[in-house]
């Protein structure tokens, strides 16, 4: 049996052997290639063609999309069918205002109990996150979830924190489909981050959720400007 902790994927079997290895890998491999858009919003995931791509056995496959369809980026059709997840303006409002709500409060609990120690890891995390290039991807992404989760583990709610956690992964699709905005480009994001991080160290709550919730917001108008556009990466009825 596997399930999903805060940090991801939480082995709980007692048999460790190669199945448990190939499902490990399989998720990965496909929970990246959901993420960045490799696989499509709403694209069928036959297990006869991923056997192929991710040169793996059906079961660790089965056993990978059973999981990514608890991180609701997988979801189940036609009984034993799967597909992509598929992406909305509606699902991603949906998540937008969880995180401006859900982020927020845990950010405010950190300020107010928060120690020292937590104060420099926020500072850490944003020195190491602006010593990466958003074009080195994957490590760059690495370190801007350890950034914006920093912000909030102080708050002492192991349950918060895992719903911020799982809400930051079902955005990063959505980050990914904003980037592609030619005005996108024109945001300082480090800058933002910075706003954040100085309210933070000042123990300002107000003006950190203030930022925080900012920093999302934007987010998600570019993301909107995308879809008025041209729906890139949304699938229709006719994909589903």
């Amino acid at each position: 049996m596997s399930i999903m902790s805060g940090t991801g994927l939480l082995d709980t079997s007692v048999d460790t052997g190669r199945t448990e290895s190939a499902t490990q890998r399989v998720y990965a491999q496909l929970r990246k290639q959901i993420i960045i858009g490799d696989i499509a919003p709403g694209e069928k995931l036959k297990v006869e063609s991923l056997k192929k791509t991710l040169d793996s056995g059906a079961s660790p496959i089965r056993e990978a999309l059973s999981l990514l369809t608890s991180d609701q980026l997988v979801e189940r059709f036609d009984q034993r069918g799967f597909r992509a997840a598929p992406a909305s303006v509606a699902h991603f409002n949906e998540i937008l205002a969880l995180r401006c709500q859900l982020d927020v409060i845990a950010l405010d609990k950190s300020i107010a109990i928060g120690n020292n120690a937590w104060e420099e890891r926020v500072v850490l995390a944003n020195h190491r996150l602006n010593q990466v290039k958003p074009s080195n991807s994957d490590e760059y992404e690495s370190r801007h979830k350890d950034f914006h989760m920093s912000l909030l583990d102080a708050c002492e709610s192991p349950i918060l924190i895992r719903f911020c956690d799982q809400l930051y992964d079902l955005n990063i699709r959505y980050r990914y489909l904003a980037g592609k905005s030619l005005h996108y480009k024109k945001r300082d994001i480090a800058i933002e981050h910075q706003h954040i991080v100085d309210a933070v160290v000042a123990r300002d709550a107000d003006s950190a959720s203030k930022q925080l919730r900012n920093h999302y917001v934007r987010t998600g108008e570019f993301l909107s400007g995308i879809f008025d556009s041209s729906p890139i990466g949304i699938a229709s009825d006719d994909h589903q």
